[in-house]
């Protein structure tokens, strides 16, 4: 629940771009590699504030655009964020990431002891990948609020399984809703900016877990900025139509 939420402001580091020194490898912080605005490296910037691992797991944030070179040539291969270093290893993959930042870190669960809300939250995550897929690929088609109304269906959906609460399970904030957030933060803002449609008309479930989730300090203080997040998404996918 949103009240176990002891997560406090923080003071961002600036962005590490081709000009940037390499922090030390393997030194002994545990270090997230992130990037400010991309919503797959949110997921696991969430997880750490919510958790209340500020002072446990440092931020370093690159710039995608101008990144630099020795990330990919000494980091992590893959050259993608999030990237976690723990234990004098590099882990990649942001669901792993959440995953293992909940098992292996001190704070609150987000993951229910209820087998049936366990089980759920595997369905969800199965399904996330074809979700945002659908999110994405609106955006390049001819009726983006049509084709997108699917993806946003199902969570309205996945919303009533449980009625002890409003979030995917139920009374506690999880894994499940820091894997779908990122994403339905970003759609919601474009889709009311570009074609004046609000995703939640008609979708009351989907509206009151926003709601919910915007209390929440661990996730507030991760959101970017619509206006940039607008002008990045314009660039994106109106060159490609």
């Amino acid at each position: 629940m949103a009240s176990l939420d002891k997560s406090v402001q923080e003071n961002l580091p600036p962005p590490l771009d081709a000009t940037a020194d390499q922090p030390p490898l393997f030194d002994g912080t545990i270090k997230l590699y992130t990037c400010y605005t991309c919503p797959f490296a949110q997921r696991v910037w969430i997880t750490r504030n919510y958790k209340g691992l500020q002072d446990k797991i440092k931020l370093v944030p690159l710039n995608l655009q101008n990144r630099p070179s020795w990330y990919g040539e000494k980091v992590y291969s893959v050259n993608k964020v999030p990237a976690l270093e723990h234990n004098g290893k590099i882990m990649g993959e942001s669901l792993d990431l959440i995953k293992y930042v909940d098992s292996n870190f001190e704070g609150p669960s987000l993951l229910p002891d209820d087998p049936a809300k366990k089980g759920f939250a595997e369905e969800l995550f199965a399904y996330i990948d074809k979700f945002v897929g659908t999110l994405y690929g609106s955006l390049k088609g001819a009726d983006a609020t049509k084709e997108a109304g699917p993806a946003f269906d199902y969570l309205e959906n996945a919303l009533k399984k449980f009625d002890d609460g409003p979030f995917l399970l139920g009374g506690q904030f999880s894994l499940a809703d820091i894997a779908y957030i990122p994403f339905v933060e970003r759609l919601q803002i474009y889709f009311s900016e570009i074609y004046n449609y609000d995703i939640t008309s008609g979708r009351p479930k989907l509206a009151a877990w926003i709601e919910e989730i915007n209390k929440i300090g661990a996730y507030k203080q991760t959101k970017t900025d619509p206006k940039e997040l607008v002008a990045y998404y314009k660039k994106r996918f109106q060159a490609e139509q």
